[in-house]
């Protein structure tokens, strides 16, 4: 997927752990971000929006009938092939009355400003193909892109799912605007919408914040000019990160599981912290190899570091998972975390050591609340019944390692095809 260069922050999640069946065939999110900027004004805003097609024209799949007699959506043509349905843009529908799927896009979000939504006006709709997307990081780059004309050419046929819709909206309101909530009721049904990233940049006189949030956006963003709730975002995406992480959070129950005092426990803790949080910066940073077998080799030894950790806590040795050992796994599972801050995160971005210091802290908050949870209940149990402390460690480490088995297989697999 074509990355945006501009100094702004911009996401994508690529791994999609759950989602409901697809609406049809090419009706796929190939790109799930969604950016809006916020441009306000005196009297109002402008909204300055980029999302998946399938988004606007999924949910619509079935209301019209193309000449083969399957339902099609505006816009779109279907073709079988091979047997299975396939949709295309349909060039001439959307140069007729491309306003109208603006107005599509205007229909399916909301924009609330002192407790009352405000009724959009469609300016402008421009449809592109996402592997030659225009620049949309800054303000200057979004008003560019809306300048010129469209780069969907009419002699390239080209799958919806291919294809991002920008359309910029027009909100007036009585007067300036102190704070405002965007949300969404499109619901596509598509796999990874649930994973959509959602970027809102709120560009006001002398400054830009930036808010996200992730899946369909039916619970709003609340944009306001709050520093704190600008960086509250990025700590939500650190701590619902590594609690998505399975990885992750197996390796944490290792640690907790093989500890046979809170001390112990407080010592591997902050050595894999400190450790996570070195290559964390260091890997956001680029100072990693490149090469395309990195990253897999990289989840590779995560899942072997699951594998360690549970059969050093079957063995119950204090030293194998002491302080200077699980520092060193944390540099290897900062790594991970600094992946997916890559792709949230532009180096150049503005407020760049906030953003970056808001999500290490996110992932700390999310594995302290692992450890609260699941600690406690261990100590309790070792203090009333001591003779299941050894099965319940078993209990928990086998299925860990069967689990870590199978993903250091996998994972060996990607890294020897990149190889």
């Amino acid at each position: 997927m074509r990355i945006l260069k501009a100094p702004v922050l911009f996401l994508i999640f690529c791994a999609c752990l759950w989602a409901p069946a697809p609406a049809g065939a090419h009706f796929q999110l190939n790109v799930n971000i969604r950016i809006m900027h916020v441009e306000r004004l005196a009297d109002g805003a402008y909204l300055y929006m980029r999302l998946p097609t399938p988004y606007v024209l999924a949910p619509l799949f079935g209301e019209q009938r193309a000449e083969d007699g399957r339902k099609a959506a505006p816009y779109t043509y279907n073709r079988m092939e091979d047997g299975q349905l396939m949709h295309y843009i349909d060039h001439a529908a959307l140069q007729k009355a491309s306003l109208g799927l603006g107005q599509l896009v205007a229909t399916g979000h909301r924009f609330v400003a002192d407790g009352a939504a405000v009724p959009a006006e469609v300016e402008k709709v421009r449809l592109h193909p996402a592997d030659s997307q225009p620049p949309f990081a800054t303000l200057a780059e979004v008003k560019a892109a809306f300048a010129a004309p469209p780069t969907l050419s009419r002699e390239r046929e080209i799958f919806v799912g291919d294809t991002v819709t920008d359309v910029m909206l027009r909100y007036r309101t009585d007067g300036a605007l102190s704070s405002y909530a965007l949300s969404s009721t499109l619901n596509p049904g598509l796999p990874g919408q649930g994973q959509t990233a959602n970027l809102v940049l709120d560009h006001f006189p002398g400054g830009t914040k930036i808010f996200r949030a992730t899946g369909l956006l039916q619970e709003p963003i609340r944009v306001s000019r709050s520093t704190l709730a600008a960086a509250w975002t990025f700590i939500v995406e650190g701590g619902v990160h590594i609690l998505k992480g399975v990885d992750h959070v197996l390796f944490v129950i290792c640690l907790i599981i093989g500890a046979a005092t809170i001390g112990g426990l407080l010592w591997r803790v902050t050595g894999f912290t400190l450790g996570h949080s070195i290559t964390l910066a260091s890997g956001f940073f680029g100072l990693a190899p490149k090469a395309a077998w990195f990253v897999p080799a990289v989840e590779a030894g995560i899942s072997l570091s699951i594998i360690y950790a549970a059969m050093a806590a079957l063995a119950r040795r204090e030293g194998s998972s002491s302080f200077f050992v699980t520092t060193a796994i944390g540099l290897l599972h900062g790594l991970g975390f600094s992946f997916v801050l890559r792709e949230i995160l532009q180096i150049n971005a503005p407020n760049l050591w906030q953003s970056l210091l808001a999500f290490n802290i996110g992932v700390e908050l999310g594995q302290i609340a692992i450890v609260l949870l699941i600690w406690p209940l261990l100590h309790l149990i070792q203090k009333r019944r001591p003779n299941l402390s050894q099965p319940l460690r078993w209990l928990i480490a086998v299925p860990c390692i069967a689990f870590a088995g199978v993903w250091t297989g996998q994972r060996a697999v990607l890294f020897f095809n990149a190889v």
